[in-house]
Formats: structure tokens, sequence, C-alpha cells
């Protein structure tokens, strides 16, 4: 192949660990030697094979263009199906045999176009590759539509759950690519915010009262980080956003921060403590959880608002479903202050957000309701998986069994 400073329609690759094959951003043609690949061919990094780097140029890259570090090779039609090969290069045999073949330096090790065509492979009859892919598909394809019935009963126990508070899902947005705001506003300068605000609200007769949640609940700001403050006599453990996921905590690594005894009464995390994020990122407004006392002495960054609520008066996962729900969203969204590519809400937003005023008896059992639904969710992707498992388990038994023991 020929280019002229700049790869015209040819498409610069990469080779993700997964072995899928991916368009590389990038318009000048590389130094050196470029070599031409097509859709089928099968390439590979020479340094990364060994971690999974080697998969197939798929048929949405029609002239791919590669390096001498990517060795490309064209399976023969007459012994090998494609859909055959793509999964024959993620079973973990081939992986590890693969591995075995890397050669050179500690952290540098290379797999060589020699070392790859001396792998010794399982090739069946194309009738017999096309019923182990036809097999393995319609597997798939079940455990998608179970997937999807899984994303169903979600949905409905979230509409379930919103019915019983008297709040409706907010209106889909009207297409207005042009839109106009107060100068007052511009710190929530968004698409959706403004026209959010501008959309009327549904309305609800199902007469359930709401509440700021400030009323019902302190929201309080976490420790500020600063050099002053770095572990020391009093080091302990606290909460940062990337702690703090949606729905749950994520505590596999847990940073300190000095904080003297007497201020340990104000910042200490309780059981039931409705956390926050801040923000920093748009998907991260109002992403929360609950603190259940999994780490004794613990503190929360100021980037993580705490929510401690009255108990008589209202329960910690009540609130956490009304946050998550399409009304606090919706809520958070609209509220949230922007920049460029940054969003946060600050703690007089978060204690305005309106809450539906339910019983403790009524919070329950709505709770129990949502918590049933998204069980049952939960079972059926637990099963979706176990059937993608499973189905992996028989194709590669049906290859590297049969091959083991012929070898035997």
């Amino acid at each position: 192949m020929r280019v002229n400073g700049t790869l015209g329609d040819w498409q610069a690759i990469t080779i993700k660990f997964s072995g899928e094959v991916l368009p590389r951003d990038r318009a000048e043609a590389f130094k050196g030697a470029m070599f031409a690949a097509y859709p089928g061919d099968l390439v590979f990094s020479k340094i990364d094979a060994r971690n999974g780097a080697v998969g197939l140029i798929p048929g949405s890259i029609p002239k791919a263009v590669i390096t001498p570090e990517y060795p490309v090779f064209t399976p023969k039609p007459e012994k090998l199906r494609p859909a055959f090969l793509n999964h024959l290069l993620r079973a973990a045999h081939f992986k590890a045999d693969l591995q075995r073949k890397a050669s050179g330096t500690s952290g540098r090790k290379r797999v060589t176009p020699e070392s790859f065509l001396s792998l010794v492979v399982p090739v069946p009859p194309l009738n017999e590759q096309d019923a182990l892919v036809t097999a393995y598909t319609e597997v798939l394809i079940r455990a998608a539509q179970m997937e999807q019935e899984a994303d169903a009963i979600e949905r409905a126990g979230w509409q379930v759950f919103e019915a019983a508070l008297g709040v409706a899902p907010p209106p889909p947005l009207p297409d207005k690519p042009v839109f106009v705001a107060r100068f007052k506003n511009v710190e929530r300068w968004s698409h959706e915010s403004i026209l959010r605000g501008t959309t009327p609200a549904p309305d609800s007769d199902s007469g359930v009262p709401t509440v700021p949640l400030g009323q019902i609940g302190k929201v309080s700001y976490g420790i500020q980080k600063c050099p002053a403050n770095r572990p020391a006599v009093h080091s302990r453990p606290y909460l940062r956003v990337a702690n703090v996921q949606r729905g749950a905590l994520d505590l596999d690594e847990i940073k300190y921060i000095n904080v003297p005894d007497e201020e340990m009464p104000k910042l200490r995390l309780e059981v039931g403590d409705v956390l926050l994020c801040e923000g920093n990122s748009p998907d991260l407004v109002g992403r929360g959880a609950i603190w259940r006392g999994e780490i004794e002495d613990c503190v929360h960054q100021n980037h993580v608002l705490r929510v401690r609520v009255d108990r008589e008066r209202l329960l910690p996962e009540f609130v956490l479903a009304v946050i998550n729900c399409s009304h606090g969203q919706a809520y958070f969204r609209s509220k949230a202050k922007r920049t460029t590519n940054l969003a946060s809400i600050n703690s007089k937003e978060v204690a305005g957000l309106p809450v539906p005023a339910l019983s403790i008896a009524q919070q329950q059992d709505v709770l129990d309701a949502l918590h049933a639904q998204e069980q049952a969710a939960q079972t059926k992707r637990t099963e979706a998986a176990a059937l993608r498992q499973s189905a992996w388990a028989t194709f590669e038994a049906a290859l590297f069994t049969t091959t083991e023991e012929s070898a035997a």
C-alpha cells in the first residue's frame, strides 16, 4: 500500500486485551513500513498478545493499516470459520499456550509470528465449527433476553414506587437545539437543566404531600483535604467520591487523613448516614449510598455530602430510593451548577429535595415492594450470567478436552 503523508481512507487500529479490534484516532501515516489488513484477517500485538491483544478485523473496518508490531494472518476459509476462530482466540487454553510462546526479557516479552504459527489448536470440520458456534450463540441470545426481562422487572418496580409516592417521571424534553436562559442562571448553563426548568411538571392527584429533606434531616460537608491534615498521630479512614457508588460503597481502597479527637464527634460517620457525591462530573451528581458502620471511626471528604435523617420520621433507605428514582435524578440535574464539563450540587440544594411525607410504615411497605422487584431482576441477571458461563465452558470442553485426550 502507498499513502502520501496521511492515511486517507485507511484506518489505524488498536487491539484491546479483550480481543476487540477498534479504530484508532490517527490520520497521519506511520513512520516506516505499513501493512494492510482486511475484515476477517487475524492480527495481534507482539508485546500484548500474551495479555489477550489478538483478534479479527471486523467488517466495520474495511481497510485497516498496521505497523510491523502487528503481524497479520489470513485464515484459510476452507479450514476455519471466522466466528469459530474468534471464539477460539478467547479460550483459556489458547491464551495459556500463547503466554508460553512469549519470549524476551521480563516485562518486554513478545510473541513472534513464527511462535504464533507454531501454536497447536483444535480445528474440527467446518460443520462442527458451525454447530459449536450456533449452540453457543443461541445461549447468548437466551441470556440477553433474560437480561432484558430483568431490566423490565426493575423498571416496573420503580414505576410502582413512584406511583406510590405520587410523583411522575419527568416528561420528555422538547427538541430545541437553540434555547434562551437568563444570565443569572449562567452557572447552571446546560441544555437539559434550562429546558427542564421551562417544561411543566406532570400533575399528580395522589394527594401525597412533600417536605424538604432539610426539615427532616441534616446535610453536612465533610473534611477538606489539605497538607495540614496529612495522616499523622490522629490518622483516620475517610471516604472519597470514588468510594461512593450508586447504591453501594466500594471500600477496596481506603485512604487516611488526620482528624484530632476533639473534631471526631462532628465528623464521625454513623450507621444510617446517607452519603451523596457533590459532583465534579454530571454522572456523579447525587450518586449515593448508605453507611452501615463498615469501618470504625470513619469520616468523609468535603466532596461527599452526608445526610443524617430523623430516624423517627424517615428511613435512610427510603431517602436513597427517592434520590435514585427519576423524580430525584431530575431534581438534581435541574439544580446542579455546571461549568464546561463539570457539575456539582451544594448542601442547600440537597436540603431542598422534595421528599414524599409518608409514615415509617408506608415507607417500609413501598421499599419492600421495590426491593422484591430488584431481587427478582437480580435473580434473572444471575441466571443469565450462569447460563453464559456454562455455555462457554461447554464450548471450550468440546474442543480442548477432546484435543487433550487425543494427545494422551
